[in-house]
């Protein structure tokens, strides 16, 4: 497949360098000099048959391709999006929200995407072609989404060793607002609490630094992917504001250990029980309603027989009726 990748940052790069290794024609672009010409040092450096060509601008990077992949940040695609005025490809984005994104792609064969995969650097030089092996990949299913290209993305997907996840814009969005957006501000929070206790950041282990990995994530990465998913984003902290009062309150009992135990324990349960063990593989067919249901009960595509319109499905153990 002939691609086009807008946007080189740690998403866009992998993006980029996972399908070329892959065997793919992959022409990248980012509007920043800087990071282009790292992009070309890097494919030049790259071994042959893993490399990849560098626009100089968001035309000559869609000339000639069949699908193209947005991983600009949410502000800038409004501005990309005017560009693709005419193109014909198909069309896939790596953004964290969905909801907006899907209004703004109306009038292109559009497939919205989602990989669950990241660090907290970024740029090209953080990109790694294997960061989405085995990661979840979002592809989402609406009324208008055709189904023969969210089979052909999900073939793509699934290519480059991830995990597709079908599901609507306003359900990916409420989801990764509980997983994703908000521990992105407690990070915040949490390293904001030791900013003025030197002896607090000297003590500070393990608990602390996997509690606030993601707080080293650029500020304007954040405050794009929460305030792009505000409504959902409110939601899912006021529920984490309620806990925590909660737990503040069980604080002031005459016996705190006591009281804290009960509201403790079913955290512990479900972070045990995470992630879902696979149960049975199964072999579904491509049907919208059959995709949707897989997703919201927590599976996810392995294989995609296009021809035939099916996929094979895993299921988490817990569920016995795909379909």
């Amino acid at each position: 497949m002939n691609v086009a990748v807008l946007g080189l940052g740690l998403i866009g790069g992998s993006v980029l360098q996972a399908l070329a290794a892959g065997g793919h024609r992959v022409v990248g672009f980012d509007a920043d000099p800087a990071t282009r010409a790292t992009a070309r040092t890097a494919a030049a450096r790259a071994r042959t048959g893993t490399r990849w060509e560098v626009a100089g601008t968001v035309r000559d990077a869609l000339a000639g391709t069949d699908l193209c992949v947005l991983a600009v940040p949410f502000p800038a695609l409004p501005s990309v999006r005017r560009e693709l005025d005419g193109y014909l490809g198909l069309v896939t984005d790596v953004t964290s929200i969905k909801g907006p994104v899907r209004e703004l792609m109306g009038g292109l064969r559009f497939v919205g995407g989602h990989p669950m995969a990241g660090k907290e650097t970024s740029g090209f030089r953080a990109a790694d072609r294997g960061l989405f092996v085995g990661c979840a990949w979002v592809l989402g299913l609406e009324p208008e989404t055709e189904t023969a290209d969210w089979l052909e993305l999900a073939a793509l997907v699934t290519g480059l060793g991830a995990r597709v996840v079908p599901a609507t814009a306003a359900e990916h969005d409420r989801a990764v607002a509980g997983v994703s957006h908000v521990p992105h501000l407690l990070a915040a929070a949490l390293t904001g609490a030791i900013e003025n206790d030197p002896l607090a950041a000297a003590l500070a282990a393990g608990s602390f630094r996997d509690g606030t990995r993601v707080a080293a994530t650029r500020p304007e990465l954040i405050a794009a992917m929460c305030g792009g998913n505000a409504a959902a984003v409110g939601e899912a902290l006021d529920e984490v504001i309620h806990t925590l009062r909660a737990l503040r309150t069980q604080l002031s009992e005459p016996d705190p250990v006591a009281a804290l135990r009960p509201l403790l324990a079913p955290a512990n349960a479900t972070r045990s029980a995470w992630p879902p063990v696979p149960g049975d593989q199964a072999e579904l067919p491509a049907r919208k309603d059959v995709l949707l249901r897989l997703g919201r009960v927590g599976g996810w595509v392995i294989g995609v027989d296009r021809p035939h319109r099916k996929v094979t499905a895993m299921r988490p153990e817990t569920d016995r009726n795909p379909s």
